[in-house]
């Protein structure tokens, strides 16, 4: 399938390198050492083998293990000298002089007894002085702190009081600081960053007047700025696989040096003067866009990408990519680990293999006009394709909307990319005038964020796919079994396309949920109803029965939802705490359907004056469960429910917790098993109650994985980011009202949850949300 005269030979050594450096980042120096060593001994041997082209492959697959090893040994003995590592192994409490390597940003994270958002910077510690002991390493850590954290800028030195702590082994820092003090700004910036801040600080200016989405995509496009990105933006650009244009990438930079290129050409500069040209313009890129790892990483695939896009030089594509590659290895061997970089180096390995051949092909379908659409067509697909494994990794699904999306935002990202270059160099000495090529950015910008929105709102845009390594081996074999039987069977349909119509349609039909003809969707379990801002849902137990946890704020919204499900008969109802927007509709749950007893939580606070709570609502449920003659029974850590099918274990409250809020912390949480699926009931829990409930999963080998997380507390920030970690769960429901004054769902959380791997679900877009299982996996669906 790969182009005829393409230079492949460096691939293996390549490959085999990275697989080394993997393997590597988690050894000692000493271990590399060794390593290189024998690597090095064995390219001597493999040159001697008598059958020359075997003996010369296995000779470059060791020379190139040899050198990234050699590299990673010196890194890691560099990065280890000094007392970070020990002083972190003690977890003791240091004064740090850094250097800021990285711009600061909020994060999903809670810290213990510690209110308000928690911001992440990197820094390179270069003077370190704690228990006795005062060294001067180059030590990465990653250290997390408070807002006074987000003051500081890149390549500033700052003093702090930390706290360390040891990182895991491969990890690309080594150790984590917990910052006890704000930071105090030693020296700035020297000359050079300063100009670059300024220029960066001028293209957010000259987009200031661009809507939400433009202005946020814009400085994101050209120079990988993602402070001002709507997160309803960023949601749907991971859904449609659309993040690679919200980052620096190698299509950027290509972009970028085929600009400049052509701007040589028309101005007639020799073609002796045109490679400096492109090498200056690279490392401006590079300085603009920070000279960080990702940066560098898409600068040397953008390079490769432009020789495999040349008419002359196609062939050295490859050689190019390996060269790349190990050499990146050696700057930087934490990029083995690094999902953007596995993700950018399959993807350009993809389009020179595939894009040419592939776009070859398309053309052949296509009016003479339309032929040079083919290989816009072959790129995005090729990319997909070969990166496909590593992304299911990521999303757990494998997206079936991330190519057409891809293919109509192509043509719109050159003129973004291009119109926002020209307003990077025109901002500096007018931002007015910079206004105009700002606008000319702006609406294709706007193209692709139409795009992205739309795509994502796509029913079933993803189909679920086993995760982890098994799924990633099982979507690998199945592009390579495409890659090599796929003339074949694109030759089969050209000639029967009835019939490859018609098996294409089967295949879909047996993977993907059909959408519900009606509502409730066949096959469900649980729903989330729409109750606006509260939270209300119901277990299926059985055609016309089910159990209610929580009811909503509102008697009529609960009412119609239990309605529309065709539940009839309530064979419980779970309230996890006493506040209104939970407990509220209890009376329309009530009306005119059976139920057979009400569960509570057992902490009693009812009256939350003075204690930064909302007052209790326990009198008027018992009151309305009363008038029902329904009895309520309070569930305590340890209970276990069970109703036709539907178990459901008791994980919190175990006792009363007086710090944040008394009741939401007091919220029943639930462990739900139905249909050989795991959901997860968090209540409205915050942080130290959900630290318990993560202690209680810790405890219980047999408690994960969940599948279905129901997130607490409509998504507020108060959320234990180690407890969504470690749930890790695919689908997270979230229930909140539209346009809530509370600002719920926060982004913190939303960032955490995605992170973690989840699709997030929220009643707040599209209604109910309910959650379906066909073949033991559980699926999505929405009325309509």
């Amino acid at each position: 399938m790969s182009e005829v005269g393409l230079d492949v030979r460096l691939l293996a050594p390549a490959g085999a390198a990275w697989v080394a450096v993997i393997l590597g980042v988690r050894a000692s120096p000493t271990v590399l050492t060794i390593a290189a060593c024998t690597a090095a001994a064995g390219t001597l041997i493999a040159l001697r083998v008598r059958v020359p082209k075997a003996g010369l492959v296995a000779g470059l697959c060791c020379a190139a293990i040899a050198l990234v090893l050699v590299a990673t040994a010196a890194h890691m003995a560099t990065r280890q000298a000094g007392a970070v590592p020990e002083l972190a192994q003690r977890r003791a409490v240091a004064t740090i002089e850094a250097v800021v390597v990285s711009d600061p940003r909020e994060v999903a994270m809670s810290r213990p007894g510690r209110d308000g958002p928690t911001v992440m910077v990197r820094l390179s510690v270069r003077e370190v002085v704690g228990r006795g002991q005062r060294s001067t390493p180059r030590t990465p850590v990653l250290l997390f702190g408070d807002e006074s954290w987000l003051s500081v800028h890149w390549h500033e030195r700052v003093r702090a009081l930390v706290r360390l702590a040891p990182e895991d082994a491969g990890s690309d820092v080594e150790a984590i600081a917990e910052s006890r003090s704000p930071p105090t700004v030693l020296t700035r910036p020297g000359i050079v960053t300063r100009g670059v801040e300024s220029v960066r600080s001028d293209l957010r200016d000259a987009t200031d007047h661009l809507p939400a989405d433009p202005r946020g995509l814009v400085p994101a496009l050209v120079i990988g700025d993602t402070s001002r990105l709507p997160p309803e933006l960023d949601d749907d650009m991971r859904a449609t696989g659309m993040t690679h244009l919200n980052a620096v990438s190698g299509s950027n930079v290509t972009i970028v040096l085929m600009a400049v290129l052509w701007t040589c050409g028309w101005l007639r500069i020799p073609r002796r003067w045109r490679l400096p040209f492109c090498l200056l313009a690279l490392v401006l890129f590079v300085l603009l866009c920070r000279p960080e790892p990702s940066v560098v990483r898409a600068s040397a695939m953008g390079v490769v990408g432009l020789i495999g896009m040349s008419m002359s030089r196609p062939h050295a594509a490859p050689a190019a990519l390996s060269t790349a590659v190990i050499a990146l290895l050696c700057v930087d061997p934490w990029l083995a680990v690094s999902y953007g970089f596995a993700l950018s180096a399959l993807a350009t390995l993809g389009l020179i293999l595939f894009a040419r051949p592939w776009g070859a092909w398309f053309a052949r379908f296509l009016p003479d006009r339309l032929r040079p659409l083919g290989d816009a067509i072959a790129v995005p697909v090729a990319a997909q394709a070969v990166c496909a494994p590593v992304i299911v990794l990521l999303q757990g699904s494998v997206s079936v909307v991330g190519v057409p999306a891809n293919l109509l935002a192509a043509p719109w990202v050159a003129p973004a990319t291009i119109a926002g270059v020209i307003t990077v160099v025109v901002a500096p000495l007018s931002t007015t005038v910079a206004m105009v090529p700002a606008w000319c950015a702006g609406v294709p910008a706007w193209g692709i964020a139409t795009i992205a929105h739309v795509f994502a709102a796509v029913p079933f845009g993803a189909l679920p796919w086993p995760d982890g390594a098994a799924g990633a081996f099982l979507l690998a074999g199945l592009v390579l079994i495409l890659l090599f039987a796929g003339p074949a069977l694109a030759l089969h349909a050209v000639r029967h396309p009835v019939v490859a119509a018609a098996s294409v349609v089967l295949l879909v039909a047996a993977w993907t949920p059909l959408p519900a003809l009606g509502w409730p969707a066949p096959g469900w379990v649980y729903v989330a109803c729409d109750v606006g801002q509260g939270d209300g849902g119901v277990l299926r137990t059985g055609e016309h029965s089910g159990v209610l946890i929580d009811v909503g704020p509102d008697p009529a919204s609960i009412d119609r939802c239990l309605d529309a499900l065709d539940v009839r008969v309530l064979d419980a109802v779970v309230l996890t705490h006493f506040h209104a927007d939970h407990v509220g509709g209890l009376a329309g749950a009530l009306t005119d359907r059976p139920a057979r007893e009400v569960f509570t939580t057992d902490v009693h606070d009812t009256d939350g004056t003075g204690r930064r709570d909302e007052p209790s609502q326990e009198p008027d449920v018992r009151r309305v469960a009363a008038a029902a003659q329904v009895p309520v029974r309070e569930l305590r850590t340890g209970d276990t429910l069970t109703w036709n099918g539907v178990r459901a274990r008791v994980l919190w409250p175990a006792r009363e917790i007086h710090e944040g809020s008394v009741q939401n912390n007091a919220s029943v949480v639930l462990d739900v098993e139905t249909a050989g699926v795991r959901m997860l009931f968090l209540g409205d829990t915050e942080r130290e109650a959900q630290a318990q409930v993560r202690r209680a999963l810790a405890l219980d080998p047999g408690s994960l994985p969940i599948s279905v997380l129901k997130v607490a507390h409509h998504g507020s920030s108060n959320q234990d980011a180690d407890l969504m970690r470690a749930v890790r769960a695919p689908l997270a429901v979230i229930s909140v009202g539209a346009d809530n004054d509370y600002g719920h769902p926060a982004a913190r959380t939303l960032d955490l949850l995605r992170d973690s791997g989840s699709t997030v679900l929220r009643t707040d877009r599209g209604g109910d949300v309910a959650i379906v299982v066909r073949g033991g996996r559980p699926m999505i669906a929405r009325p309509g």
